[in-house]
This record gives structure tokens, sequence and C-alpha cells, in this order.
């Protein structure tokens, strides 16, 4: 017995027992950083799974009534859900959580992102119902006006649309120009007045305000180029080059081209013409000075001034910041097609 006592005194022993206790936890450190490696891995590969397939309406519903998210999160998730084109998705998230006990006090903003959501998936109908719902409880509320004249504009009621602007002026907001669009809307696209009447009233509109020239003359030009030379100022002409470029010659009245050096310039460029030498715009140049049978031409694109997306096709009314009148013109050099295939026929023949 005195002998183990001995040995259990023993620095050597001391050392092998340290050693053994060294391995012991170690030996079990490793093993459970494993096992809890393993278990983390295990939670990320179920939390991933839910987004391989998006959550159904009565899966949102029950997981935004558990209240393991704030209202504030689902809000972000549904601006997610917008911005990516799944409208559906967003207005369920919206509808839901306005049922919330806890968003009372934000109610207005929260139906104002739903009916906006209606308003970019088409449902104009039910957009409407929601702002005239905001605007019931809260008059003095200028967005939900806005939002509420372009549906009215989409849904062309424009006598409605007319409406909405008188609060709008009661609020301090200047509706000139809106009132001017929608009353050249409602006249323009009228089924039931006589095409001469409605000319009249046209011009007549422009006369007193001249202001969107763009869409007065657009449709003089379409339907009475005579009555629209007539009634053009040459100074508006380059707000109006695009237009200009697509009548045809017989349509031209050469004696206010004269009197303008733009018009003389593009209607060079055309080949109406062998006026102007050169041109300031840098598309035009180039068409003057190239032969008459390159196969090249102008093209247009608008960008809007106000929030600089540019559109390859022409607007009143801007689809991204719904401006009015905001459109100006961007000038590229494209191939010729047209004439390329009507020389090609020529030599054919």
């Amino acid at each position: 017995m005195s002998s183990f006592f001995i040995e259990f005194r023993d620095p050597l022993f001391s050392i092998i027992i340290l050693f053994a206790i060294i391995f012991v936890i170690s030996f079990f450190s490793y093993w459970w950083g494993r096992y809890k490696a393993k278990d983390n891995y295990r939670y990320l590969d179920r939390f991933l799974e839910q987004f391989h397939t998006l959550p159904g309406e009565d899966d949102l519903k029950a997981l935004i009534r558990q209240g393991e998210l704030s209202h504030k999160s689902w809000l972000l998730l549904a601006d997610a859900y917008t911005k990516n084109g799944d409208y559906e998705k967003a207005i369920d998230i919206y509808s839901e959580v306005l049922r919330l006990a806890d968003v009372q006090e934000n109610v207005r903003d929260i139906m104002f992102l739903l009916g906006k959501t209606y308003f970019k998936a088409g449902f104009l109908g039910r957009s409407r119902d929601v702002f005239l719902e905001i605007l019931k409880k809260n008059p003095r509320t200028p967005q939900a006006l806005h939002y509420l004249l372009l549906v009215y504009e989409y849904m062309r009621d424009y006598n409605a649309a007319l409406e909405v602007l008188e609060p709008l002026d009661e609020l301090g907001e200047d509706v000139s120009k809106e009132t001017l669009y929608l009353k050249l809307l409602a006249l323009l696209q009228a089924p039931d007045i006589d095409e001469n009447i409605r000319k009249i009233e046209v011009v007549s509109l422009y006369r007193e305000h001249k202001r969107l020239e763009r869409m007065v003359f657009e449709y003089l030009f379409r339907v009475d180029p005579s009555l629209a030379w007539k009634h053009l100022d040459p100074q508006k002409a380059p707000l109006l080059a695009d237009i200009l470029w697509q009548l045809k010659e017989k349509e031209i009245n050469f004696d206010i081209i004269s009197k303008s050096e733009f018009l003389q310039e593009l209607y060079t460029a055309k080949g109406y013409l062998q006026e102007a030498k050169g041109s300031r715009q840098f598309e035009l140049d180039v068409l003057i000075k190239l032969p008459q049978d390159a196969v090249v031409t102008i093209g247009f694109e608008y960008l809007c001034e106000n929030c600089k997306v540019v559109f390859p096709f022409g607007f009143h009314r801007c689809s991204g910041c719904h401006r009015i009148d905001t459109a100006r013109l961007e000038y590229n050099l494209v191939r010729d097609y047209q004439k390329e295939l009507s020389e090609a026929g020529d030599s054919f023949l």
C-alpha cells in the first residue's frame, strides 16, 4: 500500500495524469464541436429550404399572424416583392398586415402602399377604392389624390379626374398643366364628336395656353398637316423633330421651312431640300454630308427630363415618374432598312 502512495507522489505519474486529462478534454471538445457544426448546418439547410419555393397566400397569413417578425419587416419584404414585380405577394402582405392590432397608427401609410401596388398591378378599381377610403378619413392627403387622379386617367374617366384637381388646387398645388392635359385627353378620345369641331377646339385650347405642343401637334399633323403648319411656331420645331421627320414631302410647307434654320437642316438631312450645308445637331450634320444613297436615317429615343429614364417611344405622361410633358428627344443614327429594301427591290426589277 505504501508503494502505491510512493508512485502517486512520483512527478512522472502526475505528468501522465495531466496529459490524460488534457487528451480527454480535447477529445470531447473536438467531437462536441463537430456535433454543433453539423447541427448548425442542418438548421441552415432547413432555413434555406424556405426560399426554394415562395410561400403561398395561406402560409403568408399564418406567418404574419404568428408575430415572429415585426410589421416593419413584413413591409420591407412586401416592398421587395413589389420591386421584383410580384405584386400579388405584396398585396397579400399589405392586406394581412392591416389586420394586425399594432399597426393602427400607420394604417393610412400601409393603405397607401396597398393602393399603389394595386395600381402597378393593373387593378384600377381596387386601387381607386383604397385611395377613396384613405381620402374619406384623411382628405388632406395629396399623395393619395395624385394617385387617384392617375387611376381615373387610366380608366378614362376624365371628368372624375378633373374633379380630383379641385382639392389639389385648394391645397396650393399648381394644376394648370394637369387641367389642360386632361381636357385635351378628353377631347382627343371623345368618340361622338365631329372631327372638324375637335380640331377647332384643340387649336383653341392651344392658342389660349401655348403648352403641350407635342400632344397638340402630334394630333394636328396626323389629321390636318396644313392646319398644323398654320399654327406651328418655328421656334418650337426642335421639340417636334420626330413628328416633323415622319411627314411625307407632299405634307411639307416649304414657305414656313424657309423661315427656320432648323427646319432647313432637318429636311436637308431628310433629302427633301438642298439648302443647309451642315447642322449644329451632330446626327443631322452627318446625314447632310453623307451621299444621298447612304442607307442611314435618324432614330429617336425619349428621355424624361425629370426621372432621366429613356424610352424607345414617345409619351405625354412619363410612366416612371408620372410627370407631364417631360419628354426630351435624343437623336440616333440607325440603318434605314426601308430604303435598303426599296433599293434592293428596284435593282431586282
